[in-house]
């Protein structure tokens, strides 16, 4: 039987949920995820031509304790990032995070809700998410300002995890990634997996946006990347 989405809590902010989130090893799949937004970036000539180049204003939707955003600015000597989240609890540890690595001249942080963004339309080069999507009972809403808020010409780059198409695929994942980690982080896990969307349903949104759907290709056996440009709206 195919997998339904169940959606689980849009903000995680309680202290145990922010501990236990900042505490899992992300270091692997936060440096992947810089190096495809540079790889990615990297292929547009008109937008970036070299590391010595500024990669411009970067807004990270749903940065957690902004780990993604300290990955970037080590990997990226120039760009400057605003890494918004709607939880306090995640945004306490991101200000001990960039105080641990020295980024607090180059990230903001700002306690913002991504369905309902305050910056101006084009105000980013970047607009970057990791993992947002599957909390958004309507991901269309938080979407749609993405787009709103990249400049003309400018990236989006969304990756998030991928619905599993059955239960036993689902724990299987569960077991794989998160086997040793502690049974609350299994059902995090386990919740944000169930909650996810299927690589068909967010192809369904990006084409309604006016992209082209193959844009979003699944890049793992549980993510699903969505990297486009602005000005290639059809």
């Amino acid at each position: 039987m195919k997998l339904e989405r169940i959606l689980e809590p849009e903000v995680m902010d309680s202290v145990q949920e922010a501990n236990e989130y900042n505490d899992m090893d992300h270091a692997d799949v936060n440096r992947r995820f810089v190096e495809d937004l540079l790889a990615f970036a990297q292929s547009r000539s008109d937008l970036i031509a070299g590391n010595e180049q500024k990669l411009g204003d970067v807004l990270d939707l749903g940065t957690g304790t902004a780990l993604i955003p300290i990955e970037l600015c080590r990997q990226h000597a120039s760009c400057r990032v605003m890494a918004v989240d709607m939880a306090v609890s995640m945004l306490e540890l991101a200000r001990y995070n960039l105080e641990a690595k020295g980024m607090t001249d180059r990230i903001t942080l700002a306690q913002v809700d991504a369905k309902r963004l305050g910056y101006d339309d084009g105000a980013f080069d970047v607009v970057m998410s990791n993992s947002i999507v599957h909390h958004i009972p309507e991901p269309m809403s938080c979407l749609s300002q993405m787009v709103r808020v990249t400049a003309d010409g400018g990236i989006l780059f969304v990756r998030d995890l991928m619905r599993p198409e059955n239960l036993k695929q689902l724990e299987e994942l569960v077991q794989t990634y998160a086997g040793n980690e502690t049974e609350y982080s299994r059902r995090l896990f386990h919740d944000s997996l169930h909650a996810a969307l299927s690589i068909e349903e967010i192809r369904e949104l990006v084409k309604s946006l006016g992209f082209d759907p193959l844009s979003v290709q699944p890049t793992s056996d549980r993510h699903w990347t969505w990297a486009g440009v602005k000005d290639e709206l059809g």
